[in-house]
């Protein structure tokens, strides 16, 4: 049987200085891609140039996962930011992890936005144009590894770039395609096995699993696991054994078709 290839990527590097956040040696040893903090909401230059190491080392595919400059925030509230400067910042935190994959003999091959903006990228068609502008100014051949069914993923296509469109194993889903806010209940699911379910749930619609039940038939390429839980690493081991079982072979984003 012909293995049908599928994408495993984590937010990596979001140590900052003597703080650790997750067990990133063993997630790079599960996962086939990371998006790795630029500086804004975690990661510092040494960080960034030992996790770009250990990723190449693993053959794990590397990408910048810019965000707000909210570092006290870790990224995670909305921040205003004319057009003009935001993009200038999404240039300033791609380019500085392009340079550190340069000196390691690596290369960036996608962009993931983090956080805040990141959801309101995938809501608001104006941010999303704007995330998309910028990566395109850089390089359009870079990957914007986006949420399926979100305004990123479609002013990505817009723009042409090469759009990979993600599913989350461990967040729950609104009917309209977009997380569940982490405020309500149930929207972040911490048991492994749920995670593992849900996912081929997703797979098997090729959809978009709501909470509700409501599906929203997508493309699936790659399923995002988080890295900064406990459970983190056991629960990205038990999601890629699952794809594994089920007849999937993880692959690299650029790699995929």
């Amino acid at each position: 049987m012909s293995h049908r290839l599928i994408n495993l990527n984590a937010d990596l590097g979001e140590s900052f200085g003597a703080w650790q956040m997750g067990d990133d040696p063993a997630l790079l040893q599960i996962v086939s891609s990371a998006n790795l903090a630029c500086g804004f909401h975690a990661g510092d230059p040494l960080i960034m140039r030992s996790t770009v190491r250990l990723a190449l080392a693993q053959g794990v595919s590397i990408g910048a996962h810019p965000s707000f400059p909210d570092l006290q925030g870790f990224g995670r509230r909305a921040m205003q930011l004319s057009p003009a400067e935001l993009e200038a910042t999404i240039l300033y935190q791609v380019g500085a992890l392009q340079a550190m994959a340069t000196a390691e003999g690596g290369r960036v091959t996608h962009v993931k936005p983090h956080g805040a903006l990141s959801n309101i990228a995938c809501a608001d068609a104006a941010v999303a144009a704007t995330v998309a502008r910028a990566v395109r100014s850089l390089d359009p051949a870079l990957i914007l590894l986006a949420p399926a069914h979100s305004e990123l993923a479609r002013a990505g296509e817009a723009a042409g770039l090469p759009v990979r469109y993600e599913v989350f194993a461990d967040r729950a889903y609104l009917d309209d395609g977009q997380l569940m806010p982490r405020s309500r209940p149930g929207a972040v699911l911490h048991d492994a096995q749920q995670c593992v379910e849900h996912v081929l749930a997703m797979l098997r619609e090729q959809a978009i699993v709501a909470a509700s039940g409501h599906r929203l038939p997508t493309r699936i390429d790659s399923i995002c696991v988080h890295g900064d839980g406990p459970e983190a690493v056991a629960s990205a081991r038990l999601i890629r054994q699952a794809l594994e079982q089920a007849g999937y072979r993880l692959a690299a984003l650029d790699q995929l078709g």
